[in-house]
C-alpha cells in the first residue's frame, strides 16, 4: 500500500442541543459554583482531585463543561493543551477553570497558581479570556481567584 495513503482523518465536533440564548447564564462565581457543584459528585468530591473548565461565549452562556483530568488524593495532571483544544471547538471566548481539594482546604497550592498563570497566558494569545479559577472542597465551600482578586 502506497504511504500517502497511510494519514489519519482527523474529525472534530461540537454538537450542542441547546440554543445559546437559553444557555445557562454565569454573572458570578457563586453561579459558577451553583453549576459547577453537580458535576462533582458527592462519592467523589473528597477522594479524588478532578479539574474541568466551564466553556462560556461572549454573553456569559454556557456552552458546555469538559472534564479535563481526573487525579489521585492530592493532585491532577493537567494538560492546557486540552483545555485550548476544547475552549476553540466550542468557539468558546471565555472560559473558567474548576477543580476540587479533597482535603477540604480552600487555599489555592503554587501548583495551582502556576496552572493558573500558564493557562491565561496562553488563552490570551488565543483571545480567550479566563473568567475565573473556582475551588470547590467537599464541605460545599468554594474559592474564587476572581472574588480574590487573583486573576
Amino acid at each position: 500500500m502506497d504511504s500517502i495513503m497511510n494519514v489519519a482523518e482527523v474529525q472534530l465536533s461540537y454538537i450542542s442541543n441547546v440554543k445559546s440564548s437559553t444557555g445557562y447564564k454565569i454573572n458570578s462565581s457563586q453561579d459558577a459554583y451553583e453549576l459547577l457543584v453537580k458535576y462533582f459528585p458527592d462519592d467523589t468530591i473528597g477522594y479524588r482531585e478532578s479539574f474541568k473548565v466551564i466553556l462560556l461565549n461572549q454573553s456569559n452562556r454556557v456552552l458546555g463543561i469538559v472534564p479535563i483530568s481526573e487525579g489521585g488524593i492530592s493532585a491532577t495532571y493537567v494538560d492546557v493543551r486540552l483545555i485550548l483544544q476544547a475552549a476553540l471547538l466550542a468557539n468558546a471566548t471565555q472560559i473558567i477553570l474548576a477543580h476540587n481539594h479533597p482535603s477540604g482546604s480552600l487555599k489555592p497550592s503554587t501548583l495551582d497558581d502556576t496552572l493558573t498563570e500558564r493557562v491565561k497566558k496562553v488563552s490570551e494569545l488565543m483571545e480567550i479570556h479566563i473568567a475565573d479559577h473556582v475551588i470547590l472542597s467537599p464541605e460545599k465551600e468554594y474559592y474564587s481567584y476572581y472574588d480574590e482578586g487573583k486573576l
